[in-house]
């Protein structure tokens, strides 16, 4: 007797993720041209490695890195949330630091999934608001942020590599958790 198809679901993160994390990222930033010659300079392995401590020894308790698995138990997606380190932030707002989902896998529902447990995860660890830096000219995460009623709060910024190179400007969107 065969066992029904799993759905597709969102959990926390497992350390024996990490390489699978870093697969989806690498193909993400592949995705975008501006962000495709980032990859030349970054090692798989320290990506690894560094997603593998995100998840094992994170600095506080309600720093979280989920993942959204379709129904094969793939890692598809990630997200990786925290408290908000900007420095008009309050003890309430949080950050969505990273928000990835692989690129043949978009439009499948990931998005929303991974959304709706981010909003929970920050919630249940008493965050009420949830902050999200977009690229300027990430038109499709801003119309999904703002279909979600994530909002401009006004904040900007402009953040790049150390040579100068590569320059992202960037907005901070904004959404009420409570």
């Amino acid at each position: 007797m065969t066992e029904p198809a799993r759905p597709d679901s969102v959990r926390l993160a497992l350390p024996g993720e990490a390489t699978a994390i870093t697969a989806v990222q690498r193909s993400w930033l592949a995705s975008i041209p501006a962000l495709a010659g980032v990859l030349d300079d970054l090692a798989v392995d320290a990506m690894v490695s560094a997603w593998q401590a995100a998840i094992t020894r994170p600095p506080l308790a309600s720093y979280r890195v989920l993942v959204a698995l379709n129904r094969a138990d793939d890692v598809v997606g990630f997200a990786a949330v925290g408290p908000s380190d900007d420095p008009d932030a309050d003890f309430s707002d949080a950050l969505v630091a990273e928000f990835c989902i692989k690129p043949g896998e978009l439009g499948l529902g990931h998005e929303d999934r991974l959304m709706h447990a981010v909003a929970d995860t920050l919630r249940a660890d008493g965050f009420t608001r949830a902050t999200w830096w977009v690229a300027t000219d990430d038109d499709t995460t801003r119309a999904m942020l703002a279909e979600s009623g994530w909002e401009p709060d006004g904040a900007h910024q402009e953040v790049g590599s150390e040579d100068g190179q590569l320059r992202v400007k960037r907005v901070r969107l904004h959404t009420a958790l409570v």
